[in-house]
């Protein structure tokens, strides 16, 4: 057994040293020699692989002047950049999430959901210059690389001791090298993104205000993560987030101020803010809307209503709903029926006649069927409502599970009202079918983010996330004459 264990660590000795013979490649920032195992056609082309796969996920926000503005931005500070020879492709994404990020060989990604939080073009243009800065330093190939290395000594590992356990270990770190840049990437991409505002004209310190700006989106989801006792979320990932005041930070955007000019240009904010007039905020038409408990989606002409004081996610493929305890679970999905048969069938067929206590469902104008059964989690078996509601060609599929038999009694009723809800929309609800929409006003005098609030249509936390949206968060108010965001 040793003797395959001593051919093992040669091969993977020998394995390694070709590929760090065959993986030099000068950094175009640095000017150093870095270990990459892909060349730039081949990072060009992962790039293009990678962004028909994003572009599946996610839909171009339909907004052509913000589109053409942006992609002017991103022009103007990539013949700025370390790589002016590549031709950078960015997208504005039509998802509320608050995010920006690249891919290799010089795509970009933005949503209009981190864009609603700006207050002027220079915000805008260190999010981009930062997404560049990945790009231009070449992170996601020196991971990818580095990544393969970890996996091939995680083998080793596992080889030479016969631990699996071991081995598991080394490629955690892998894994986090792959899924995070890591935080000497992240200075070094916020460095990059201060350098290039610079270049073009910017206070580099703008990028401090960018962060400012995450970092009041994550104090504001501390504060409802306690009230609806979860985890908090976290921008970018685990290993990019840091704070406003941390040294380093201050360090890497302070150097670029030797680049700056005497004639540094106007942070640009009306100029911003006239793009984000009319811009939709939260989820959008084809997504559905949901208001307080209340959701409405008019591409599929449907109405549900959830239990009160329950938090409702409206993801992409899937509606979840949680009340504050969590120790429940309502989730609807939708799907085609491609078969002609009953609801009742359909269930039957899905969870292979395990199905018991089974009844119709007779809604407004949907027919349905319910029952019982035990569904496999991660945490083992739970006892679990499941539904099927049709309505016409589609299928609407409802699970209701419990931590425990208990937490499922408790709720079953509450879940079971939702089911029963489940509608077309009347006629005076297509209007709440519409998407929520950023409103410019000029602020009078006397007005405050409390006066405000009772002028937009947001549900909760009104003062709180008007401030979020004007740069003001936690206690900021408008000064007479300055344009504001409000919601309608």
């Amino acid at each position: 057994m040793m003797g395959k264990q001593t051919n093992f660590f040669v091969l993977g000795i020998l394995l390694l040293g070709s590929l760090f013979y065959s993986g030099c490649a000068t950094n175009p920032v640095s000017g150093k020699k870095d270990f990459v195992l892909m060349s730039e056609a081949q990072e060009i082309n992962l790039g293009k692989q990678a962004h028909q796969q994003v572009m599946k996920q996610y839909r171009p926000y339909n907004d052509p002047a913000l589109q053409s503005y942006v992609e002017g931005l991103v022009d103007e500070l990539g013949k700025k950049s370390h790589r002016s020879n590549l031709v950078y492709h960015v997208t504005v994404l039509d998802s509320p999430q608050v995010n920006a990020f690249a891919l290799p060989g010089g795509y970009l990604y933005i949503t209009r959901g981190i864009m609603a939080y700006m207050n002027s073009e220079a915000e805008l243009a260190g999010v981009l210059g930062h997404e560049l800065g990945h790009i231009t330093a070449r992170h996601s190939v020196r991971q990818q690389s580095a990544g393969t290395v970890a996996g091939i000594l995680g083998a080793g590992v596992g080889i030479l001791t016969g631990s699996r356990a071991a081995s598991e270990a080394a490629n955690i770190g892998g894994t986090a090298l792959v899924r995070g840049y890591g935080r000497s990437h992240e200075l070094e991409a916020d460095r990059l993104g201060a350098e290039y505002l610079a270049n073009v004209g910017y206070d580099p310190q703008e990028m401090l205000k960018v962060v400012e700006i995450l970092k009041d989106q994550e104090d504001f989801d501390k504060q409802l993560a306690k009230e609806e006792g979860r985890e908090p979320r976290a921008y970018h990932g685990t290993f990019s987030t840091h704070p406003a005041n941390d040294a380093r930070l201050q360090e890497v955007v302070h150097a670029a101020d030797k680049i700056k000019t005497a004639a540094t240009r106007e942070a640009g904010r009306e100029k911003f803010l006239k793009y984000m007039d009319g811009a939709v905020l939260g989820t959008s038409e084809q997504d559905g809307v949901l208001r307080k408990n209340k959701f409405y989606h008019s591409d599929l002409n449907l109405f549900v209503e959830f239990p009160e004081g329950w938090k409702v996610d409206n993801l992409p493929d899937r509606l979840i709903a949680q009340p504050k305890t969590g120790d429940a679970q309502l989730q609807i999905t939708v799907d085609d029926l491609n078969k002609k048969q009953t609801p009742k069938e359909y269930l039957n067929e899905q969870f292979k006649g395990q199905i018991t206590k089974g009844q119709p469902v007779q809604t407004a104008n949907f027919q349905g069927y319910t029952g019982y059964t035990n569904l496999t989690t991660k945490s083992g078996k739970v006892p679990s409502r499941v539904a099927a509601v049709f309505q016409d060609k589609r299928i609407y599929q409802i699970l209701i599970a419990g931590k425990d038999g208990n937490a499922l009694n408790k709720y079953d009723a509450a879940g079971l009202a939702t089911i029963k809800s489940m509608r077309q929309l009347k006629n005076a609800e297509r209007k709440l079918a519409k998407p929520k929409n950023i409103k410019l006003i000029r602020a009078k005098s006397g007005d405050t983010f409390a006066s405000l609030a009772k002028r937009s249509d947001i549900a909760n936390h009104a003062e709180e996330q008007l401030r979020l949206l004007n740069g003001m968060y936690p206690d900021g108010e408008p000064k007479t004459g300055q344009l504001v965001k409000i919601v309608q």
